[in-house]
């Protein structure tokens, strides 16, 4: 069981947890961190994307944040970011080095395994710059397919045009850009 603070509309947690998949089933709203790494090559700017697990609950197979996670309760947005980006991809960070591009709300309504998975979440977005080689990480198996480099001005072609399979909103990679230098 993954115990998440519900939250009111703003991503304050009203005191209520709920465990994950019951959040999922019912839409109750939760928080999550988003952190995208990307890394300046050859003039260009790339972007890390994770290729989610087959077996995953939602969006198996699909390319995803670079790291992301839903935060379990009474846990903050930074600290959670911090240690999934440990856990998913291997390595260490300063709190400091993270940009904070803001929060991004979305409600979603699939269905994956024959199961309807609601998703009510507020995420706090987060731009890293770091130039890592994909050797140079250490993926979860459990939660991690693999995860390429990427062009982002290609990424976001592939994310319109749905060329490659994503679960990637555009809006996300948006907002990302207002804080590239």
């Amino acid at each position: 069981m993954e115990l998440i603070d519900i939250v009111d509309e703003n991503g304050i947690p009203t005191g209520e947890t709920i465990d994950r998949t019951e959040a999922h089933r019912t839409g109750a709203r939760h928080r999550t961190t988003h952190i995208w790494i990307v890394r300046r090559r050859n003039g260009r700017v790339q972007i890390l994307l994770q290729k989610r697990a087959k077996y995953k609950d939602s969006f198996p197979g699909c390319y995803d944040i670079s790291s992301a996670g839903h935060i379990p309760a009474g846990v903050d947005f930074i600290p959670s970011g911090l240690r999934e980006l440990k856990e998913e991809l291997g390595f260490s960070i300063s709190q400091t080095e993270l940009i904070d591009c803001g929060l991004r709300r979305t409600y979603n309504v699939n269905e994956f395994h024959n199961v309807p998975y609601v998703d009510n979440q507020i995420a706090r977005v987060f731009l890293l710059w770091k130039d890592k080689e994909i050797e140079e990480l250490t993926l979860q198996e459990e939660e991690i397919e693999s995860v390429m480099w990427m062009d982002f001005e290609e990424c976001k072609e592939a994310v319109r045009n749905h060329t490659i399979p994503n679960c990637i909103d555009i809006a996300e990679l948006e907002m990302l850009e207002e804080h590239m230098e």
